[in-house]
């Protein structure tokens, strides 16, 4: 059986994340119990299904102490279980909130929007680190799930090595392992006729491929990832995150993401461009 759940903050995505994969053939239960999930996994095994997607959250805060040990124990009964976590900014979530006009699940005891965020990362700290984590903050819906279908479609067995580029003005990428800043490359979209296009470009790799600079960065950042990667393997890690910013997103952060998951096409790869609209 494949288990996806998902988690994280309120507000971050999480209902589209399930309505997605629910889109796609998995048997979605939203806002399980950890202490319940072995059990009903079992249940559903007998019954047939392969693929199962679970939302775990605070709104059953008493048991999420017991998730790291459940998910161990689920992994040791050989079952593919992946933990998604979804997060964004506390200002792009008061936004939202405001926008839906929806209370938060722990306003109850008179806390503000911003209370409750901040109670809920609290909550959740120990979470994050047993899975995936995407930031949300500027992504759209449809950007959202198509970053998700191929997560779930990617190898569990395997370690997946991120490449996200994005754009330092609309702020860090929460998600990133590590960020490397690219700024101080030559910038295209001082050139009229480059302005509008995206380093996914043919003119504006060829603009790249002859400046000494960018395969200087590449080669830089190359070295590093060979040099660490067989460390992360060694700690057990599932994904490693290596978000790129330049300015805007645009140009320098999506060329360099773009060559660096050429480069390492012997490992599993996955690629994301922040700032970019997500692909039909």
């Amino acid at each position: 059986m494949q288990l996806i759940l998902i988690s994280g903050l309120s507000g971050s995505g999480k209902s589209v994340a399930l309505r997605l994969l629910e889109d796609n053939g998995y048997y979605c239960v939203d806002n399980l119990p950890a202490t319940m999930l072995t059990d009903v996994v079992a249940l559903y095994s007998e019954q047939g299904y392969q693929h199962v997607a679970i939302s775990v959250d605070t709104r059953s805060a008493p048991t999420l102490a017991a998730l790291p040990e459940v998910m161990a124990n689920l992994k040791a009964m050989r079952v593919d279980v992946r933990l998604i976590y979804l997060e964004a900014t506390t200002e792009v979530l008061v936004q939202r909130f405001s926008e839906t006009r929806r209370r938060h699940p722990l306003s109850g005891n008179g806390l503000t929007v911003e209370e409750c965020i901040r109670l809920e990362r609290e909550m959740l700290e120990h979470i994050h680190e047993l899975g995936h984590r995407i930031d949300t903050s500027h992504l759209s819906a449809n950007a959202l799930r198509a970053w998700i279908k191929v997560l779930v479609d990617a190898d569990a067995d395997c370690l997946t090595l991120v490449f996200e580029s994005f754009g330092f003005k609309h702020g860090l990428p929460l998600d990133a392992d590590f960020v490397f800043d690219v700024r101080c490359l030559p910038n295209p979209y001082y050139e009229v006729a480059l302005r509008p296009l995206t380093g996914q470009d043919e003119a504006i790799c060829r603009f790249f491929e002859g400046e000494a600079s960018v395969a200087q960065m590449l080669a830089d950042i190359r070295q590093f990832l060979q040099n660490w990667l067989p460390r992360f393997r060694q700690d057990n890690r599932s994904y490693v995150t290596v978000a790129i910013g330049c300015t805007g997103g645009q140009h320098r952060s999506v060329y360099l993401a773009e060559q660096l998951a050429k480069a390492f096409a012997g490992e599993q790869v996955l690629l994301r461009h922040r700032q970019l609209p997500a692909k039909k």
